[in-house]
């Protein structure tokens, strides 16, 4: 029996509130078609002005609205939930962990990811530096997660950690990568779908990519692109651009064989 995921995809504002009720509203879309384990995309309750507005969103782990949201919504709709990402309090003051939290059906909060790898880029006019406003993480992470009466084990991971192979190597295998997003146009153009199969026939497993995907409000445009891709390569569903939601089906006995034809990684040597 196939395993429902969805990706959600946004164009996610300047204020938390509207981000909030917007995530909200297609949360409840994705689990009506049936989705048991949701994915948002990075910085989806804010896309602010300037870098520094994360900072002053930033909650303690373990409390506040962001949170709550997350919880209350993964209970409303009984369905594994990935907030992905919110700003968690770091030990700078001018700080944030860059953060993924995974929820079970219950509300209870499960794992934890803090984003390791810190995006920057320049070229022309347009130029980021990620390290200004965020701590990087340190440690990979990966969830079992019953969905659907299935096991999963599901590897976590944020946009700019994409570009990083070895970190999806340290997870070991996993049923499915889950990467939530705000890629540029600019980069994602270039690389994003390309990336995303790289990982997924790479490790022999699903790849579920939740993006941001328009122009917003600060100005900034986003690639989207939001994807289900499957172990072979292929793309199972994708929406381009603009708010919604990208619902597929995770089948356990293709991943299965998938690795007996072509037993890439117990060929491995240089581990």
């Amino acid at each position: 029996m196939p395993v429902r995921v969805a990706a959600i995809q946004m164009v996610s504002g300047v204020d938390p509130a509207a981000n909030l009720e917007a995530a909200a509203g297609l949360v409840a879309e994705a689990a009506r078609q049936g989705a048991g384990l949701i994915v948002l995309p990075e910085y989806f309750c804010l896309m602010g002005r300037r870098d520094t507005d994360k900072v002053g969103l930033r909650e303690a782990y373990g409390e506040g609205p962001i949170q709550d949201f997350l919880a209350r919504t993964a209970r409303a709709h009984g369905v594994w939930l990935v907030g992905g990402t919110l700003p968690l309090a770091a030990p700078q003051p001018d700080r944030v962990f860059n953060s993924v939290l995974v929820y079970d059906p219950q509300g209870r909060r499960v794992a934890r990811y803090d984003k390791i790898h810190l995006f920057s880029f320049r070229q022309g006019d347009e130029a980021y530096e990620e390290s200004r406003t965020i701590a990087p993480g340190t440690e990979p992470v990966a969830v079992d997660c019953q969905v659907g009466g299935r096991a999963l084990r599901v590897g976590l991971s944020v946009c700019y950690d994409l570009r990083f192979p070895e970190l999806y190597r340290r997870l070991g295998p996993v049923d499915l990568i889950l990467v939530p997003a705000a890629f540029t146009a600019t980069t994602g153009k270039a690389h994003w779908e390309t990336l995303l199969r790289a990982r997924a026939i790479e490790n022999l497993c699903y790849v579920l990519a939740s993006a941001q995907g328009g122009r917003h409000e600060n100005g900034r445009q986003t690639y989207g692109h939001s994807m289900l891709i499957d172990p072979w390569g292929g793309v199972v569903a994708l929406q381009a651009e603009g708010a919604g939601v990208v619902v597929g089906d995770i089948d356990l006995e293709r991943i299965a064989g998938c690795r007996a034809s072509l037993p890439a990684l117990a060929h491995r040597v240089l581990a």
